[in-house]
């Protein structure tokens, strides 16, 4: 498309949305449905079970979300039996700070869990000269799914965690290949997580490995895990691609639209459609369990889509993801609803669905349930910094209509070139185009040398961002709201991400050493254990078996003084998180 007509395009959607700003109904992605207008959590009568589904590297590039390049069929049912959530957005444009602000209700930002990431790669820190660490929480921080366990739910995750810290024994009932529901107590309410790694951006060039196919397994969850043990990848003439070659896929405008682009586009078309059938597998067991109509699903992805421009940024490719939740009851179903919505919300919406007040220390809001918040969200945030061995710091937020940047590197170019992504034959195909200076406006725009101090983008009328509104006059009102709202975010919340990492780690980790929780010590009173620990903010596990039993099953989070039994054993660990746990108290009644 010649530049003239692109701009005389984005003119006219500026005059379409100016007659029609007020319509929901328009502005929403899905706009033969009906706008949410009452809070389908408070129809429950129970506790209800609550089961999350989460794909990697996705933008709403789904039928649900109208694009219908391919068919969907379980995300249309959840999409028809449930609500559309189109506002929502993950704190970050890669996962593992995300997953941190999914796992803890706070935004990475605030605790040091912005850079991508800390625990693994070591040749990525050596070479920044810097150490693998964990992120140390403060003392009252605990994980989401311990909140949930403290109140009686059964937790499990399948099976990716990368929270930018090790969870504590307490965290999980179980977080295995094998992690399910089903093996809870009877009649116990449960929060079950489940990871799709099929859509990661990897899979854009690399076949998956047998473990992501664990879901097709007819005996899942009680799998054999030595077929699914090693990281061994499928036969890659099993690879196949469920979208043929002649079938055209939709291009966006800051990509080339060449045959190496298309066929990487219709990797990640595929990548869903199995990514799909895995979450069938899933609804299905939930419905010959008879659950389903007492469980609350949501399915969303953990950041933005997996091609060049989209992860990894704080544009709405890298950021904008897609929401279905389906209530029991079908509650609300084929609706939108249009709030604006960030995963630190999470946490606290799912303990204001199971009836529990969020502790203090959340910095998101809840937006189903009983503590659903008296008003809605007016901006969303996002943050980006180091990515592997490349090292920026941007800013973002964002209101319903405008999206705004701070580039506090301006001198570094947009793109970086980080080493995991150069893999991808459409980010070489870039590269080669680049450098033979065959992109065209938009597609060069990524490798410009520098960056302006802040970007405005209207993304009703500029869904792709590629025309910054920051310097027109005509905009300094909005550009000035978003950025003192900006500022002010970052300042309450304690921004941390403007400290150096290697100043950073000696924080968490003086002289470069992982800090350990203090061993416990006991008491034995009337025939009961009491357990102590110095640590500030360690969590206790314990479990309690026949002498000379193995360790085994989940750990019970210590609350109380514990009574025992004779002939049996006591086994005990405190661990606060980012530290080292203590060493495991071992105690024995004959």
């Amino acid at each position: 498309m010649k530049p003239c007509l692109a701009k005389l395009l984005i003119f006219l959607s500026l005059l379409t949305y100016a007659g029609c700003q007020h319509s929901d109904r328009e502005r929403s992605p899905v706009p033969f449905a009906e706008k949410l207008s009452f809070d389908p959590s408070l129809e429950l009568k129970f506790r209800p079970n609550i089961v999350w589904l989460v794909s990697e590297d996705l933008s709403p590039m789904i039928p649900a979300f109208g694009d219908s390049t391919i068919s969907t069929p379980n995300l249309d049912r959840l999409a028809k039996e449930g609500v559309r959530y189109t506002n929502v957005a993950s704190p970050s444009g890669v996962c593992a700070p995300s997953r941190h602000a999914l796992a803890t209700g706070m935004y990475p930002t605030s605790t040091g869990g912005h850079n991508m990431r800390v625990q693994y790669v070591k040749s990525h820190m050596d070479k920044l000269g810097l150490i693998l660490y964990e992120v140390v929480l403060p003392p009252e921080v605990r994980m989401m799914s311990q909140v949930l366990r403290e109140s009686g739910y059964y937790c499990t995750n399948n099976d990716k965690q990368d929270y930018q810290f090790r969870p504590p024994a307490t965290a999980w009932d179980d977080s295995s290949l094998k992690a399910h529901w089903r093996n809870r107590k009877p009649g116990q309410p449960f929060f079950s997580v489940f990871n799709f790694d099929i859509t990661h951006e990897s899979h854009v060039w690399s076949p998956i490995s047998k473990v992501e196919t664990r879901y097709d397994d007819p005996k899942f969850p009680a799998i054999d895990l030595t077929k699914y043990s090693g990281g061994e990848k499928i036969n890659p003439l099993d690879w196949k691609l469920n979208v043929p070659e002649y079938q055209e896929v939709p291009v966006p405008p800051y990509l080339p639209a060449t045959d190496t682009v298309k066929k990487d586009i219709r990797r990640v078309y595929s990548n869903i459609i199995e990514m799909d059938r895995q979450v069938g597998k899933i609804l299905g067991q939930l419905e010959k369990d008879g659950l389903l109509d007492s469980t609350i699903v949501f399915w969303y992805s953990d950041n933005g889509g997996p091609l060049p421009r989209q992860k990894r940024l704080l544009y709405e490719s890298g950021i904008h993801i897609p929401c279905l939740i389906r209530f029991p009851g079908m509650a609300g179903a084929g609706a939108y609803d249009d709030q604006l919505i960030s995963f630190v919300d999470f946490a606290p919406t799912v303990f204001s669905l199971a009836g529990i007040k969020a502790p203090g220390y959340i910095q998101g809001q809840a937006f189903l349930g009983r503590y659903k918040s008296d008003a809605e969200r007016m901006h969303i945030f996002a943050a980006a910094d180091r990515l592997d061995t490349e090292i920026d710091m941007i800013r973002a937020v964002r209101n319903k209509r405008y999206k705004y940047l701070k580039n506090y590197y301006p001198s570094k170019p947009y793109y970086l070139p980080v080493v995991f992504r150069e893999q991808m034959p459409t980010m070489r195909e870039l590269l080669r185009m680049n450098e033979s200076n065959s992109l065209d406006e938009y597609q060069s725009q990524w490798f410009r040398e520098s960056k302006p101090d802040e970007e405005l983008y209207d993304i009703i009328a500029d869904p792709h961002e590629l025309h910054n509104i920051a310097i027109d006059p005509a905009n300094s009102a909005i550009l000035l709201e978003l950025r003192m709202a900006c500022e002010t975010w970052m300042n309450e919340i304690g921004e941390l991400g403007q400290i150096p990492e290697k100043e950073l780690i000696e924080l968490f980790w003086p002289g470069r050493r992982q800090p350990k929780t203090e061993n416990l010590s006991y008491q034995i009173i009337d025939q009961e254990v009491k357990l102590l620990c110095k640590t500030e903010g360690a969590n206790i596990g314990y479990q309690v078996l026949p002498l000379d039993a193995e360790p085994g099953g989940a750990w019970e989070i210590y609350s109380k003084s514990i009574k025992i039994k004779p002939y049996t054993g006591l086994l005990a660990v405190a661990h606060r998180i980012g530290f080292s746990p203590s060493d495991t108290l071992k105690i024995e009644f004959r």
